[in-house]
């Protein structure tokens, strides 16, 4: 577009646009690995319009594609567009410390930072989202990046006696895990020079692989560790 052209807009553009939001919506509402066909089907939108759509988001990068691909979930365009959620800008050399990571792990590595009251996500794993990024924003303590603030000054965490277990385990071992049926989450702590705690690197992933963690712990530990100086 030149100077003091107006963008042309016809009868069906304003229907597509809305269709696409609502979209978005139903997304965020239904969370993350909503299918194709549940989608139609809360919409009341024809299967051919539905999968034309979510192709378009998904390559907008509105919508990605679940790992096992058969489901969707919020893109990052979507977090940029989100002030809530807050969008923070890491250097090189700490996104290298995270694709290396990545490239060992078999499953999501997810990078947060404390900022007051909030848990903002400063890089999500692009290939392995997280469940619920809605959720995290607006009830951080159900999950376990949201839980490690309070494991670390030992307040409770759905009573006193997970606490208890949280704050043991992340004692002797520098991390917390929480497990959801077969799939788990463990947590790292990332600190500033004082040792405050000021950020979170997360691994998702098989249960099994979490109850199982001494390898997948000492990775996380040791990448949350050189984050530290490069984050605070």
């Amino acid at each position: 577009m030149t100077g003091g052209e107006a963008v042309s807009i016809t009868a069906r553009q304003p229907t597509a646009i809305h269709s696409a939001l609502s979209m978005l919506e139903a997304v965020a509402a239904m969370g993350a690995g909503v299918t194709a066909r549940q989608l139609a089907e809360r919409l009341g939108m024809p299967r051919a319009t539905t999968y034309r759509l979510l192709n378009l988001l998904v390559q907008d990068e509105y919508l990605v594609r679940t790992p096992d691909l058969a489901g969707f979930a919020l893109g990052t365009k979507v977090a940029l567009l989100a002030g809530s959620i807050g969008v923070e800008r890491i250097p090189r050399a700490a996104r290298d410390i995270l694709e290396r990571t990545r490239a060992s792990a078999r499953g999501g590595i997810h990078l947060v930072l404390y900022r007051q009251d909030r848990v903002v996500v400063a890089d999500e794993d692009p290939d392995f989202p997280l469940s619920n990024r809605q959720g995290l924003q607006h009830e951080p303590t159900r999950y376990a990046l949201g839980m490690l603030p309070l494991v670390v000054r030992g307040e409770a965490v759905r009573g006193e006696h997970v606490a208890d277990d949280l704050v043991a385990e992340f004692r002797e071992l520098g991390v917390i895990r929480v497990r959801d049926g077969q799939r788990g989450c463990l947590v790292a702590p990332i600190t500033d020079a004082a040792g405050m705690l000021a950020g979170a690197l997360s691994y998702s992933g098989p249960r099994r692989h979490i109850d199982d963690s001494g390898a997948i712990a000492l990775s996380v530990i040791a990448a949350a560790r050189e984050l530290g100086p490069l984050l605070t």
